[in-house]
């Protein structure tokens, strides 16, 4: 058993929280900016909270955290109130947030200033791989402290790899967004396309599935996207962050990415129809214009 602290309990850190409790038996501690959140975890799960993120990672072996972005994590780390103020020498911090390469490489030097160690840990499976314990974890950093967590984040992870040196989890994470985004708009306009030629739809699928064409998007998203129903998922909102992160690093390497910026547009077009907090699927909303359905 590992004494653990917990930073950042939405949809995804609250569930993984959980995971390292309930499944891997340690003892965690969480903080959450809104205290309430924090008390629901305990209320939930057991364990305890703290009220600032420094005093939670007092005597932990290990820190987590999962917030929204590059400046949410400084505050929680080397803010007044960081956790890298509670953090002992020999202590790891691994990070889940979704977040850029620069900040997980400054932070990986902030952390080497007092003796411990940082790992950049994005995830992806979105909120069921994380209540499922079954998400997938690319990791930045040294190889010794990721073996020592290692078995922690498998307690919510089917798979975790350390990728490269600090900041290559986070590319690894802006790989996996590029990918999507572009994979996303072709099933959309395939769908679209279908329907506009009076196909069965099923039948088509069913079809396409077993062939090249076959993706996790697909066979998990494809009758949603037909039924127009968007209330679930990642949301529109946070893809248009990633995506963000994606096209200034691009900026940075020299890579080029057409597609990616094509579709961070379309993005854009479905949060002016309302549609910020719709699943990323919603990508098919704009070609049919029409408001998604309920349920």
């Amino acid at each position: 058993m590992a004494r653990v602290a917990w930073i950042g309990l939405g949809v995804m850190g609250f569930p993984m929280a959980g995971h390292l409790l309930k499944k891997g038996g340690h003892d965690v501690t969480v903080y959450n900016r809104n205290p309430a959140k924090a008390q629901a975890w305990v209320e939930t799960y057991g364990g305890r909270s703290a009220p600032t993120p420094a005093s939670a990672a007092l005597s932990a072996d290990f820190v987590f955290s999962c917030v929204g972005n590059d400046d949410d994590l400084r505050q929680v780390t080397t803010g007044p109130d960081g956790a890298f103020r509670g953090m002992g020498a020999g202590s790891v911090f691994i990070d889940h947030t979704t977040a850029s390469a620069a900040v997980a490489r400054e932070l990986h030097a902030a952390a080497g200033d007092r003796g411990i160690a940082f790992l950049d840990g994005p995830v992806s499976g979105g909120q069921a791989g994380a209540e499922n314990g079954a998400l997938t974890v690319m990791v930045g950093g040294e190889a010794e402290p990721f073996e020592r967590a290692k078995p922690l984040i498998s307690s919510y992870a089917r798979a975790v790899n350390l990728i490269g040196p600090s900041g290559a989890g986070q590319l690894t994470k802006m790989v996996n967004q590029i990918a999507i985004a572009g994979l996303l708009q072709g099933l959309s306009e395939a769908i679209a396309f279908a329907e506009a030629s009076g196909l069965d739809l099923d039948l088509v699928m069913e079809t396409i599935s077993k062939g090249a064409a076959q993706s996790w998007q697909m066979d998990n998203r494809w009758r949603t996207m037909h039924e127009g129903k968007f209330d679930f998922g990642f949301a529109v909102d946070w893809m248009r962050k990633d995506l963000a992160i994606c096209l200034d690093e691009a900026r940075s390497n020299g890579a080029k990415l057409p597609v990616t910026r094509l579709v961070d547009s379309f993005y854009a077009e479905v949060q002016g129809m309302g549609g910020g907090r719709w699943d990323t699927s919603s990508l098919i909303a704009r070609l049919k214009k029409s408001p998604p359905k309920a349920g």
